[in-house]
């Protein structure tokens, strides 16, 4: 039996078959051109790392090696538009950056708006990340032991993995992900801030750290505690130390203004 649409469907179907309509009279239907830059380069194993995109992706892995390794595809729905789009690595004597220039977007019109960039980088596991700046898309971090790390995500996801900096993370909408696949007991801070979203962290059974994790208009789960409030009600603040109190401990601090934070504990 066929349901019976009201108006308001029937305008809604409409209007959603006019833009398929025009979508493939236009640039939507072309297929997205991809040009990709890859570079290697040699640099001391402390250098100061900037890196900043617009849109798309950047994965920054901690190496071994001293040398910094660079992988960017460049996407765009049409060649004049990807040519526009440009990748500037500048190296220096114990300094790195990462530059994304994109063209200005049309200020009005249906015109050629696309262009993303992502980046996998390459960089010594020692090295310090003074700047990564993403305006959307996703941000991974991952084996990072340098002195400082910094990462700002306007929105979308980000992920850290197994980094063992002073780290200091803000993302203004989206998911936060902290994870360790192992632990190695230290002194080294982390902290995080999400103005809009959620915030995960997996840590290993065995790890020490001094655990601050609030949020105003969340609920916060932490595995490493069953205690709850007396009353009941919902945790929104905790000020916590995690394993034994003679081994080196690590400060984590974990803010979300609006929304949940959960801690899990992990096993290897």
């Amino acid at each position: 039996m066929r349901l019976p649409t009201t108006n308001g469907q029937n305008l809604r179907l409409i209007l959603a078959a006019s833009l398929l309509s025009f979508t493939s009279c236009g640039f939507g239907t072309n297929r997205t051109l991809e040009e990709t830059f890859e570079q290697f380069y040699a640099i001391e194993p402390t250098a100061d790392i900037s890196i900043k995109n617009r849109d798309g992706v950047v994965r920054v892995y901690g190496s071994s090696a001293n040398e910094l390794r660079v992988q960017a595809t460049k996407r765009a729905y049409t060649q004049r538009r990807l040519k526009q789009i440009v990748v500037d690595v500048s190296v220096r004597p114990g300094a790195v950056s990462i530059e994304t220039h994109f063209p200005p977007n049309p200020t009005w019109g249906l015109f050629d708006r696309s262009g993303t960039v992502e980046y996998a980088i390459v960089v010594p596991e020692t090295a310090n990340i003074s700047r990564l700046e993403l305006g959307a898309g996703e941000v991974l971090v991952e084996g990072m032991r340098g002195q400082n790390l910094h990462a700002q995500l306007e929105r979308g996801r980000m992920l850290v993995r197994s980094c063992f900096s002073n780290s200091v993370f803000s993302l203004g909408r989206g998911t936060f992900t902290l994870a360790y696949e192992w632990w190695e007991p230290g002194k080294f801070s982390i902290q995080a801030n999400v103005a809009t979203g959620n915030a995960l962290a997996f840590l290993p059974g065995a790890a020490t750290f001094h655990l601050i994790a609030e949020t105003p208009h969340g609920k916060i789960i932490n595995d490493f505690s069953a205690e709850g409030r007396p009353d009941g009600g919902v945790i929104r603040k905790i000020d916590t130390a995690i394993g034994p109190a003679s081994a080196p401990a690590a400060d984590i601090s974990v803010r979300a203004a609006h929304g949940n934070i959960r801690v899990s504990k992990t096993y290897p």
